[in-house]
């Protein structure tokens, strides 16, 4: 492995730069009613919904008591809905309210302009690797977590 590298600091800088862009972007689309942490949550669930707060914990890569507040507030906001597991008493599961569903679309549109500003200027294979590549410095992360 090389002796300096720097892709830990760019990965750090990006995250911040994307949030302040993303959020931006949300005023911009008169998204008030969540903020862009929970829209990855939101994301999650509206990809498949009805999940645990440990599946959810896992997709999000959030930590379970920063999971556990920010689900407070979205029940709080009308967002999402906690119910029992029928399986498994120990277990919650979060659902999406009608209100929270009617607004995936328009936060597909800022997703869709987060991707442009994000690829600009990538070819299709450059694209694919890269993102193979992250989904392959994530995975290492997760593996040192547990």
């Amino acid at each position: 492995m090389k002796k300096e590298t720097r892709g830990g600091f760019y990965v750090s800088q990006i995250r911040q730069l994307s949030n302040r862009i993303f959020e931006k972007l949300l005023k911009e689309h008169a998204i008030e009613e969540f903020n862009g942490a929970q829209g990855r949550i939101l994301f999650v669930l509206w990809q498949r919904d009805n999940v645990t707060i440990t599946e959810l914990g896992e997709k999000t890569s959030l930590a379970k008591t920063t999971l556990t507040s920010m689900l407070d507030r979205m029940s709080e906001q009308g967002h999402i809905e906690r119910n029992p597991d029928p399986k498994d008493r120990r277990q919650t599961r979060i659902t999406l309210t009608p209100q929270a569903k009617a607004l995936s679309d328009t936060y597909d549109k800022v997703t869709a302009q987060m991707n442009e500003m994000f690829y600009q200027g990538f070819s299709d294979k450059e694209i694919d690797q890269l993102d193979n590549m992250l989904a392959k410095v994530l995975h290492n992360l997760k593996q040192c977590e547990e």
